[in-house]
């Protein structure tokens, strides 16, 4: 029986409601809506924890954080086992990995696959993109993944112009390794993996201009907005930022614009697809690893289990399964599961906490950012969720969203149902206990100086004030080298 091959595109920091074809009238996503009139739509799908390098490693591994040991962006790394990526090649599929992974300390090894081409986030000379950059006619462009730092949360235009920059190069390494194959002498596995729409958002000309003029964009903010201080959990709240009205709409013109550019290079894939041939015997997936705050509840960026930020896009397109829209709840947990089973791989259903989605279905999932008095917790269904924030012992349970009104009430049967779930996983939790130089809520960090020190390319600082005339200094950081 011949083989599925799988194509597997990931993004980083891009929200559910980001799709023209799933009720988003603003954004101009015609390769994601081709994708899902086609997919199986999981429309309450959960990320394991709002934030990059958790979320990836729950997925890498099919597991909860709680069970990995990894709940934040640090170097802490539990998790022992090869990944799922590794069983593809082990059956004989040809496994490629394009862009970002994330997976610290093991920033550029195999991870499982056959070969990668790897675009991380900051300067490294391991960095294959880095590599192209600095050998090419842009080497003098240091901040060739925008620039971070002060200008995080500023609207930007890339310093490369298209055919340079990082969301194109992954898309010309995705279709030049498609090009290359012979799908009739071995099943393929590709994941193309983008950094946008992560901040700062730096789309290349003109592609900026994609949503200019009438643009209105109203977040989404209760009146009792500080009620919901404990679970914001990061300092890049609106008002610390200085972002205006006006400013929000520019953010989310060019966050719009970052995606449009990925959903470009997502055509450019799957046109190959079809020229060889490749397309109906493909499975698709596409998802994220979390969402954005853009400006919901006076806030931006992650780390709280907020819809905005941890309801994750999560399309399943498996040839012989027609389009639908399930509201059940899913996770990134349930991709290796899933995927392993549709391509007929065996494997320890002991070994996973996710479920193949065709065959089973979840009555909840998880998730989980930080531990100990710092960490915060969620248990969510199809209809409902409850978090437990420790920075103020205090659950929150929504059953209607956006997250608008809290209606945790222990006198509600439904509540202490998911309340002792929760708890149970809470206890199950294997990770080390993190100190409390995690950002808290910003209720609780009147005293923190929201600038940290730079975070430029620190490798090529030497390099940078080379380009200086004397009597001119710039102000450089470099606080991160590798990550």
């Amino acid at each position: 029986m011949k083989k599925k091959h799988v194509l597997l595109i990931f993004t980083d920091q891009q929200r559910r409601d980001t799709i023209h074809a799933l009720g988003n009238d603003k954004i101009v996503t015609p390769a994601l809506d081709s994708i899902a009139n086609e997919a199986v739509v999981f429309d309450r799908c959960y990320t394991p924890s709002p934030v990059c390098v958790p979320a990836r490693m729950s997925m890498f591994a099919g597991q909860y954080c709680a069970r990995t040991g990894n709940n934040t962006n640090d170097r802490t790394k539990v998790y022992q086992g090869e990944g799922f990526y590794a069983e593809f090649t082990k059956a004989g599929y040809n496994t490629h990995c394009v862009g970002k992974m994330h997976y610290n300390p093991d920033l550029y090894g195999s991870l499982g696959f056959r070969a990668r081409d790897t675009q991380e986030e900051m300067a490294h000379p391991d960095d294959d993109y880095t590599k192209f950059i600095k050998s090419g006619p842009y080497k003098h462009v240091f901040d060739y993944n925008g620039q971070r730092s002060e200008l995080y949360y500023i609207p930007q235009v890339s310093q490369l112009p298209q055919e340079a920059h990082p969301t194109q190069w992954v898309g010309d390494r995705a279709v030049e390794f498609l090009e290359g194959v012979d799908p009739e002498k071995e099943p393929v596995f590709l994941m193309a993996s983008f950094i946008h729409p992560h901040p700062p958002f730096y789309p290349p000309a003109p592609w900026n201009k994609i949503y200019r003029g009438p643009f209105h964009h109203t977040p989404f903010v209760p009146e009792d907005k500080e009620s919901y201080a404990d679970m914001l959990r990061n300092k890049y709240t609106c008002d610390a930022l200085g972002i205006s009205p006006r400013r929000l709409e520019l953010l989310v013109e060019h966050y719009y614009a970052c995606v449009s550019f990925v959903d470009y290079q997502i055509s450019r894939i799957l046109d190959t697809l079809k020229k060889k041939g490749m397309y109906d015997d493909t499975i698709i997936v596409f998802t994220s690893d979390h969402g954005d705050m853009m400006g919901d509840y006076g806030s931006m960026g992650k780390r709280t289990m907020l819809d905005a930020a941890s309801n994750i896009p999560f399309l399943l397109k498996m040839p012989g399964h027609e389009h639908e829209i399930r509201h059940d709840p899913a996770s990134l947990v349930d991709l290796a599961p899933t995927l392993l089973s549709a391509c007929g791989i065996g494997y320890d259903k002991d070994e996973y906490d996710g479920v193949n989605l065709f065959e089973d279905t979840h009555e909840e999932v998880y998730s989980q950012y930080a531990n100990g008095t710092i960490g915060t917790y969620m248990v969510a269904t199809g209809k409902d969720k409850l978090v437990y924030s420790a920075i103020g012992n205090r659950y929150f349970y929504f059953d209607s969203f956006p997250d608008a009104v809290d209606k945790y009430d222990e006198s509600n049967p439904r509540v202490m149902e998911l309340k002792a779930k929760l708890d149970a996983h809470m206890a199950s939790d294997c990770c080390p206990v993190k100190d409390e130089r995690i950002m808290q809520s910003p209720a609780r960090q009147e005293k923190y100086s929201f600038y940290p020190p730079f975070d430029d390319h620190a490798r090529y600082a030497e390099d940078e004030r080379a380009r200086m005339p004397k009597g001119y200094e710039i102000t450089l950081g470099g606080k991160n080298t590798d990550y």
